[in-house]
C-alpha cells in the first residue's frame, strides 16, 4: 500500500480529487480551505510547483490559489491518471 498522498505531493500538471483532511489540521484552516472550494470530492490541478519549498499554485473550479506546505500537506488526495 502506498503512503497517503497530499495536495503538497502533487507535481505541476497533476490532477487529484480531495478525499479529506488530516485530523491534525486546525479547524480554522479546514473551514477556510472549504470556503475557498477545497472540499472533499472536488478536483484540483497543480499548476505550478516551484523548487525549494516555495508555495505551489493550484486550480480548484475556476479559481487559482497559492498554498504552502504548512497547509497543503494536510489535504488528503487521490491522484488522477494524467489522461483523465
Amino acid at each position: 500500500m502506498t503512503a497517503q498522498q497530499t495536495l503538497w505531493s502533487l507535481k505541476a500538471g497533476e490532477r487529484c480529487e480531495i478525499i479529506g483532511y488530516d485530523t491534525t489540521l486546525a479547524e480554522a484552516y479546514r473551514i477556510r480551505l472549504m470556503e475557498f472550494g477545497f472540499h472533499p470530492g472536488e478536483r484540483v490541478t497543480c499548476l505550478q510547483a516551484p523548487a525549494f519549498g516555495a508555495p505551489k499554485v493550484y486550480q480548484v473550479s475556476a479559481t487559482v490559489f497559492s498554498l504552502d506546505d504548512d497547509v497543503a500537506a494536510y489535504v488528503q488526495v487521490r491522484l488522477e491518471p494524467r489522461d483523465a
